[in-house]
C-alpha cells in the first residue's frame, strides 16, 4: 500500500509539468521554433532525437516533446499512487487515468500540428488539448487534497461558479484564436494565419477577460453571505482575482508593446494559472462533484496486497 503523501506528490509532480508544458510550447512558438524539428515523430529522418544540423530551434522543440515522458513519468506515478490507496476512491482513480489518455491524444495532435505545418487551427486544437489536460491534472491533483469537511454552497453561488468557468473556458478558446490570428505563427516562414482581424479578436478577448473578472467579484459577494462555511471558497476567489488582476495587466502591457516574445511566455503562464484558479473555485463551491470524498484516516479497511489493488 501506498500512503497519501506518495499520491499527493504524484499528482502534484503531474500538475506542475502539465502547465510546464503549456509554457514551453510557448517558448517553441515565440522562439520560431514550431518546425525545429520538422517531421514527427522522429525529430527527422534517421533520427529520434535533435541533431547539432537542426540548430537551436531543434533544441527548443525537441526539448517540448522530451517533457512529455516527464509528464508520462508523473502521470503514471499519480495512477500507481491511486490504485494502490488503502482506501481506494474510484473517482480518483479514473481521474487519474484520463490524464494519461490526454497525454497521449494531445501528443498526437502535436505530431499533426507539424505534419500540417503549423496550421493555426490545428495548432488552436494542440492548445486547448493541453488545457484539457490541465483540467484532469488540476482536478486529480485538488481531489487527492479534499477534506470531507468542505461544506458545499448556496445555490446562487453554486450557479455564479459554474458561469464563471464556462466564461473562463470561452476566454481560454478567444486566446487561441487571438494567436492564431498574430504574428507568432512558430515558425519563422510565412505560416498562414486565422483569417480574422487580430486588432478585432483581442478587443473580443479583452472583453471576456472583464467578464471574467466581473463574474468572479460576483461571485464572491454571493459567498460572503454564506458565514464560515464558504470561508475556503471565498479565499480561493479572492486568490483567483489577484491572478486575472495580474494577467490582464501583462495583457494590456503585450498589446500595447508589440508582443515581445518574453511577455506572450509569461499570458501563456497567467493562461494556465487562471485555468487553475477558476477549476478550483468550481470544486470548493461543489465538493461533491466527483462522488463523496473520504479520508483514509476516517475509514477502517482490511489491508490489500498490492496485487489485490491493482485488479
Amino acid at each position: 500500500m501506498l500512503g497519501n503523501r506518495a499520491l499527493r506528490w504524484g499528482t502534484t509532480a503531474a500538475l506542475l509539468v502539465s502547465i510546464l508544458i503549456v509554457v514551453t510550447g510557448g517558448v517553441v512558438r515565440v522562439t520560431g521554433s514550431g518546425l525545429g524539428c520538422p517531421t514527427w515523430p522522429v525529430c527527422e529522418a534517421g533520427s529520434l532525437t535533435t541533431t547539432p544540423a537542426l540548430g537551436i530551434h531543434g533544441a527548443i522543440e525537441f526539448g517540448n516533446r522530451a517533457l512529455t515522458s516527464v509528464l508520462i513519468a508523473a502521470v503514471a506515478w499519480a495512477i500507481v499512487a491511486a490504485r494502490l490507496q488503502r482506501v481506494r476512491q474510484r473517482p480518483l482513480t479514473r481521474l487519474a487515468w484520463s490524464q494519461f489518455w490526454l497525454v497521449v491524444v494531445n501528443a498526437v495532435a502535436g505530431g499533426l500540428t507539424v505534419l500540417a505545418g503549423l496550421n493555426p487551427y490545428f495548432v488552436a486544437v494542440h492548445f486547448v488539448l493541453a488545457f484539457a489536460l490541465l483540467t484532469t491534472t488540476t482536478l486529480t491533483w485538488h481531489r487527492a487534497r479534499q477534506s470531507a469537511a468542505a461544506s458545499p454552497v448556496g445555490a446562487a453561488a453554486g450557479t455564479a461558479s459554474w458561469v464563471l468557468t464556462a466564461a473562463a473556458a470561452v476566454l481560454v478558446v478567444l486566446g487561441t484564436v487571438v494567436t492564431g490570428a498574430g504574428p507568432h505563427s512558430g515558425d519563422s516562414a510565412d505560416v498562414p494565419r486565422m483569417g480574422v482581424s487580430w486588432t478585432a479578436i483581442t478587443v473580443v478577448h479583452g472583453a471576456a477577460a472583464v467578464a471574467v473578472i466581473a463574474l468572479s467579484v460576483v461571485l464572491l459577494l454571493q459567498l460572503r453571505e454564506g458565514g464560515a462555511a464558504t470561508a475556503l471558497a471565498r479565499r480561493r476567489v479572492v486568490l483567483l482575482l489577484a491572478v486575472l488582476a495580474a494577467q490582464a495587466l501583462v495583457g494590456v502591457a503585450q498589446a500595447l508593446t508589440g508582443l515581445p516574445a518574453v511577455f506572450v511566455v509569461v499570458h501563456l503562464l497567467g493562461a494556465a494559472l487562471v485555468w487553475v484558479g477558476v477549476l478550483r473555485v468550481l470544486l470548493d463551491t461543489h465538493p461533491a462533484l466527483f462522488g463523496r470524498v473520504i479520508p483514509v484516516r476516517d475509514v477502517a479497511a482490511p489491508e490489500r496486497t498490492p496485487a489485490e489493488a491493482l485488479r
